[in-house]
This record gives C-alpha cells, sequence and structure tokens, in this order.
C-alpha cells in the first residue's frame, strides 16, 4: 500500500523536525561551548524566585509602594528633644492592585493597601518618643473592588478614599505632596500639649489639653477634608479636563467632588471643589472620637484648592479653603451658655516655591508655607467646653531632592507654630497666648 505525502502529512513531520532541532542544538552548544547556559539558567531560576506568585492568571496584579520615614526634632519653648518615626503625611505602605480586561473598554480589578507604622509621627509628644498609639503596627488603608468603562466612569465599592479625601492635598502636584501637603503642618504636631507662655501645662480633666484639642477638623486636624471610609463611590471619566467623583456610605455619609486639570500656554493648573455630610459620628467624628461620637449628627464641610505652575521657571503657588460645620454642638450644651459655642471652623493656607530639574539627580523644590486656622469649640460628652475657640498659624520653609535613579525624594522643613485659645465654658473668658513650637523635620521618602 503506497503513503500519499499530503498537507496534513508534511506539517505532521516538519513540527517533529521542528521538536527534534530543537533539543539537538542545545546539546551541540553545550559540546561546542561547555556550559554555555548555566547563567542564563541561573537568571532564570533567580526571576522565577522574586516573581510575584498569584492564583488567578486572568487578573494581572502590581505590586507596590513605598517607605517614608522621618526625624524630628521639636522645641515648645521650655522643653526639647527628637523622635525617629514613620512620616504621617505619606505613611509607608505597601499595594497589591489586580486588573483585568473583561471586553472591550471594560475592567474589573481590586485595591488591597496596607500601612506600616515604626513610630508613628502624628502621636509624638513631650512624654512619647515612640508614638506609642499605632506604632509597629499595620493598617487596612483600603480594600476594595472596582467596575470600570473608558466611557462611562468607574465604580468602586469598598473600604476606599470618599470623593472628599484630601481634598485640599491633592491640588498640590509638586513634591510637597509627599511631605508637607494641606494636612501637613498639624500632622506633624497636633498630639503635643498645648503650653502657656509661662511653661505650664493647661489641663483637660485627668490630662492635658494638646493641639488637637484647640484645633478642628476630623481628618487630621484640617477643616474640609475628608478621608477613607467604607463606601459606594463613582469617578467620571475625564472630559475636558473635568472630572467628577461622588461617595456614599456608612450610616449615612455623602460628598462630591469637582476636579479640573489643564494648561494653557506655559502654565499648568489643577483646581478641586467639594462638598461632604455625615449623621454618622462614629466614621465622622466631627467632635468626640470614633470611639466616642457623642456629636456630629449634622456635620457638612466643603473646601476649594488649587495650583498654578510656570512650566519653564518651576514657579508656582498652591492653596485651599476649607471649612467645616458641625450644628449640632450647641445642642450639647446648657441653655445658658449656647451663645459660646462656635459651630463653624476653617483653615486656609498659600504655598509658593519652585520646582525644576536644575541638577541631572532630578527636580529640586524650595517651598515657603503660611497657614492660619479659626477653630470653633470643642465641646465634651457631658456638654462642658472644653475650647470655645483657637486661632493658630503655621508657617514653615523647606526643601526637596528628587533622585530619579533610585525613586527616592529627601525632604527638610522648618516648622513654626503659635496662637491663643479660649479654655473653658465661662462667660467673658480671655484667650490665653500660647508657648511657639518648633520643629525641623529631615526624611526621606523611597518608592518600590
Amino acid at each position: 500500500m503506497n503513503r500519499v505525502w499530503g498537507w496534513k502529512g508534511a506539517r505532521r513531520y516538519g513540527v517533529a523536525a521542528i521538536l527534534i532541532g530543537g533539543w539537538a542544538i542545545p546539546a551541540g552548544a553545550a559540546e561546542l561551548g561547555g556550559d554555555c547556559c548555566a547563567d542564563l539558567e541561573e537568571r532564570v531560576a533567580e526571576l522565577e524566585e522574586t516573581t510575584a506568585r498569584k492564583g488567578n492568571r486572568k487578573v494581572s496584579l502590581t505590586v507596590s509602594g513605598w517607605v517614608n520615614e522621618n526625624v524630628i526634632w521639636w522645641d515648645d519653648s521650655h522643653e526639647s528633644n527628637g523622635y525617629v518615626g514613620t512620616n504621617p503625611v505619606e505613611q509607608s505602605r505597601f499595594r497589591f492592585v489586580g486588573e483585568a480586561r473583561i471586553a472591550s473598554g471594560w475592567s474589573a480589578g481590586y485595591v488591597l493597601e496596607i500601612g506600616a507604622w515604626g513610630g508613628n509621627s502624628s502621636k509624638f509628644h513631650q512624654n512619647s518618643a515612640d508614638g506609642s498609639a499605632g506604632a509597629n503596627s499595620l493598617l487596612v488603608r483600603k480594600s476594595s473592588w472596582f467596575f470600570e468603562n473608558d466611557a462611562y466612569g468607574k465604580l468602586t465599592v469598598g473600604q476606599d478614599s470618599t470623593a472628599t479625601y484630601h481634598l485640599l492635598d491633592d491640588a498640590d502636584t509638586t513634591m510637597t505632596r509627599n511631605f508637607y501637603d494641606a494636612e501637613g503642618a498639624p500632622d506633624y504636631m497636633q498630639n503635643f500639649f498645648l503650653r502657656r507662655k509661662d511653661g505650664t501645662f493647661i489641663p483637660n480633666g485627668a490630662s492635658n489639653l494638646r493641639w488637637s484639642d484647640a484645633l478642628r477638623g476630623f481628618n487630621n486636624s484640617t477643616p474640609g477634608d475628608s478621608g477613607r471610609r467604607n463606601v459606594v463611590r463613582y469617578d467620571s471619566p475625564t472630559i475636558k479636563g473635568f472630572t467628577f467623583s461622588t461617595a456614599w456610605g456608612e450610616d449615612d455619609v455623602w460628598d462630591m467632588l469637582l476636579t479640573y486639570t489643564g494648561a494653557y500656554g506655559d502654565f499648568r493648573y489643577t483646581a478641586r471643589a467639594g462638598y461632604g455630610h455625615s449623621t454618622d459620628g462614629a466614621s465622622t467624628p466631627c467632635q468626640g472620637t470614633a470611639a466616642f461620637p457623642f456629636n456630629a449628627l449634622d456635620c457638612e464641610w466643603w473646601g476649594v484648592a488649587g495650583l498654578i505652575q510656570h512650566v519653564p521657571t518651576g514657579l508656582y503657588v498652591y492653596g485651599g479653603y476649607g471649612d467645616q460645620i458641625d450644628d449640632s454642638r450647641g445642642d450639647l450644651v446648657a441653655p445658658g451658655a449656647k451663645n459660646l459655642v462656635d459651630d463653624d471652623d476653617h483653615t486656609w493656607l498659600v504655598q509658593a516655591g519652585i520646582e525644576n530639574k536644575w541638577l541631572p539627580l532630578g527636580k529640586t523644590n524650595f517651598f515657603g508655607e503660611y497657614r492660619r486656622d479659626e477653630a470653633g469649640s470643642n465641646v465634651d460628652a457631658a456638654g462642658g467646653i472644653v475650647t470655645q475657640g483657637a486661632n493658630v498659624n503655621f508657617w514653615a520653609l523647606g526643601a526637596a531632592q528628587n533622585f530619579e535613579s533610585a525613586e527616592m525624594t529627601m525632604y527638610l522643613v522648618y516648622q513654626h507654630v503659635d496662637g491663643d485659645v479660649i479654655v473653658g465654658g465661662a462667660q467673658n473668658t480671655p484667650a490665653t497666648d500660647l508657648s511657639s513650637f518648633q520643629q525641623v523635620i529631615a526624611g526621606a521618602k523611597i518608592n518600590f
């Protein structure tokens, strides 16, 4: 019986020949060059050992994050010291982001972000050198899934950013966003105890008043900014530079934000405006704390912020205004003391600087900032007036250097804080002038 050599047969034997040749060539090379492929095999094995493994091969996985540690020297005009800890503005963290394409223009994924505290620098005070509250701990910052369409926008569900999270901060698109943004000024010193001019502490029950007791703002003592919460969030696609975001969650918190980014000639700019409202004192402690949400049954906040930069020179101006109104503070106090309660807290800030790449290492930044807080009343759970109000002034000078080859930014900041506060619930109480507070903050943020 004769065989017919057709296309199927030729293809079958051709594949066999290629496979045999594939085995034969490395064997011949090994004979000619000895162990020529050992280095390559060793490198492949090394890459396999260091590759992030994942169970679902249909979802891409990206692992990223940064380490941000600093040294802080402080002086409250009567005592001084230096502490080392994790930067509170942009906490050290690692992040897992997964994403899969469902169809043309459609994708789904998840975000899991874990914060790491060495020493919590936002918890430093005169008696704590390691930020003991939350030190040496992990924090679940984000845990959410998302569903996104190129034309319709993005839906996120889980613990994630509300729409007005970092409302003021994220208008800053320079390097200062990594270490001295809108929340940066109080972040570094809010847990220190207040002192009068004569050096004595100001009593507050069994403890003493802290700067955070005089300042207001439920997210890092900054009125206008919200935080991360368990929410359903929607972000629109960007249309002619505009993006709209809104979120709802907890019981009940909702907010919305409009962002614009653009450029004209030699200038680039960013502008943000947002509003939020909450009737949930646990997630939004405009008054009290999350553990004791005795107030904030009707709290609202809003803010505007923007940055403009001249690209050729690097000169820029960044500023913002934030307001927080807690309509329920007066409900806690006795009727005769309602006239002493101020429901309104606001802050404004302006930062001017220059950021450009003068060195081959990377961009360099020099800046100065002034922030003014006019804080309303602090009322405790029993209806006692802790403070009737406060005026706090921050000013700072700083510099930063980026190293592109290492994805690293080193920074140095000098900060000065002073002001006055009206303590207690007595009529016609004069303001108490506070001892000035100074800090020098030096650190570095390195991305991975």
